[in-house]
């Protein structure tokens, strides 16, 4: 018996041995956050580089510096959830929902690079002290300051993905590099002690790579197919073949498509074919209810012979 319910936009079923139940894979959420996101940084950027050259100051220039990769990350966010909304096509079956992942690696490399510059510049400081305005320095930086924690505030209250948490660190790391500003501004003006510009840059730094890093690994683990983090692979083929009927599961598989979005596919071994349907629904229901997963491709197979020794977790799953 075979089934296809498809809820894309064109229906490509061919009939083969294979269940599928695909539910809409892009994400519907609204990027109006990231725009405002995007005008808001981008306007202050401007600003902030002058001013961060005129001054002298390396925390305030990195600062700067975090505001364009801020904007260029914002900007390639909100691309790239446009672009994770179009619809399957005969080119990309899946739709583009991959670009929001790209969009975060993409980002948390720029993050290093830039976490790189900020480390170098540092030591040359120390090596090389700069004279550095001090008023300058406060004054741009509590303004950069409140510009982040508005940005900020828009993404956290916007649709949750990997590539909105890219862009979000972009913004929380600007905010620390605003902090650090403010400080080594302060110390200036009290003690003249410039080497406190670029010893905070460095900590901000270390403090920004320990998330760039993270979020980066979390990227790759994705476009590498690997299981959910949140999902316990093992987990997920008890619950199959404990349904009643199947008595093995094997070619068992899990990723993620996009945030959010998780897909499986299996091959249970049955008693009865004509039980699948049946089996199919409960299927569906328990991988949803347990394990948030939504996008299912199950094949049956039939029992070729009924095993000597019926484990808690049969053996076969792959």
């Amino acid at each position: 018996m075979h089934a296809h319910k498809h809820d894309h936009d064109h229906d490509l079923s061919l009939e083969s041995g294979e269940d599928h139940t695909h539910h809409h894979l892009g994400h519907a959420g609204n990027n109006n956050g990231l725009l405002v996101a995007l005008l808001l940084t981008l306007g202050f950027a401007v600003v902030e580089v002058l001013a961060g050259f005129w001054s002298g100051s390396l925390a305030l220039l990195s600062d700067a510096a975090h505001m364009v990769t801020d904007a260029s990350s914002l900007g390639l966010a909100a691309a790239a959830a446009w672009l994770a909304r179009r619809p399957p096509s005969l080119q990309h079956s899946f739709g583009l929902v991959r670009a929001e992942i790209l969009a975060a690696l993409i980002n948390s490399l720029a993050m290093l690079g830039l976490i790189g510059f900020i480390v170098y510049e540092a030591i040359q400081r120390f090596s090389e002290p700069h004279p550095i305005a001090g008023g300058t320095v406060v004054v741009v930086a509590v303004v950069g300051l409140v510009v982040n924690l508005i940005v900020a505030w828009t993404l956290h209250h916007g649709e949750q993905t990997l590539n909105s948490r890219a862009a979000l660190l972009h913004v929380l790391g600007d905010a620390l590099g605003s902090v650090a500003a403010i400080t080594a501004g302060v110390v200036i003006l009290a003690t003249g002690w410039t080497p406190i510009d670029p010893l905070l840059s460095l900590f901000v730094a270390v403090l920004i790579s320990v998330s760039a890093i993270r979020l980066l690994r979390e990227a790759v683990h994705v476009l590498m197919e690997g299981v959910p983090l949140n999902i316990k692979l093992d987990s997920v083929g008890h619950d199959l073949a404990a349904l009643p009927g199947v008595v093995r599961v094997h070619d068992l598989h899990v990723w993620t498509l996009s945030s959010g979005t998780l897909a499986l596919s299996a091959h249970l071994e049955i008693r009865n074919l004509a039980d699948w349907p049946t089996l199919l629904d409960a299927a569906r229901q328990s991988l949803e209810s347990r394990h948030g997963i939504r996008h299912v491709t199950l094949q049956p197979e039939a029992l070729v012979a009924e095993p000597l020794v019926k484990t808690p977790y049969p053996p076969g799953i792959s």
